[in-house]
């Protein structure tokens, strides 16, 4: 990605943020993905970490209508995905996705449960979440022109705890310094070992 479409990806988060009540923490540790397939348009996630604790992790995203984040699953993380602004259609599966097809799965959807068929999408309304247990796969992207998504779950890995359906998805992106950066993304951050730009 180029550094100014992550500046501009960035902004674009926060005045959404703002616009709708999100008041980010002190030094917002952000995040701002393409999942390394180079074309963040289809494939993309602006992601701010809320908390980062053993046992529990919160995050803020955002995305634009387009941008999806692609099929995974999770080992060992639980979450919640919560629709806090727009639409998000989550597509589920109870296994791979080539290997899934009728197969049945029950998730929690705003806390009750949901019989549904692998690749079945849940549309969810803003103040809507869904439930995902450890092997169920999914993918996510707003219906709206925006999305604030919000994210609570146990213990975060994204080095070793996302299963991509793609082999070619890389978490993080090569970036194309063409501007100076408004912030210290998360992946540059662990590389200097600490100073962030944002406040």
């Amino acid at each position: 990605m180029k550094r100014s479409e992550i500046n501009r990806l960035v902004q674009a988060a926060r005045e959404c943020f703002a616009h709708h009540g999100q008041t980010l923490p002190p030094r917002p540790r952000w995040d701002v993905t393409d999942f390394g397939l180079g074309d963040w348009r289809r494939h993309g996630l602006v992601l701010v970490n809320l908390a980062e604790e053993p046992e529990y992790c919160e995050k803020l995203m955002y995305a634009q209508r387009g941008m999806t984040t692609p099929a995974h699953c999770h080992r060992r993380k639980k979450e919640d995905i919560i629709a806090r602004h727009g639409t998000l259609r989550v597509t589920v599966w109870a296994a791979p996705p080539a290997e899934a097809a009728g197969l049945p799965l029950t998730l929690k959807v705003n806390g009750e449960p949901r019989a549904l068929v692998s690749g079945a999408d849940l549309d969810l309304p803003a103040g809507s979440r869904v439930t995902l247990t450890p092997g169920v796969y999914h993918e996510f992207a707003p219906l709206t022109e925006e999305c604030v998504i919000g994210e609570v779950s146990t213990a975060n890995d994204d080095t070793r705890d996302n299963f991509f359906i793609n082999p070619d998805v890389g978490r993080y992106p090569a970036i194309e310094e063409d501007e100076p950066p408004l912030v210290t993304l998360l992946s540059e951050h662990n590389q200097a070992g600490g100073a962030d730009r944002d406040a």
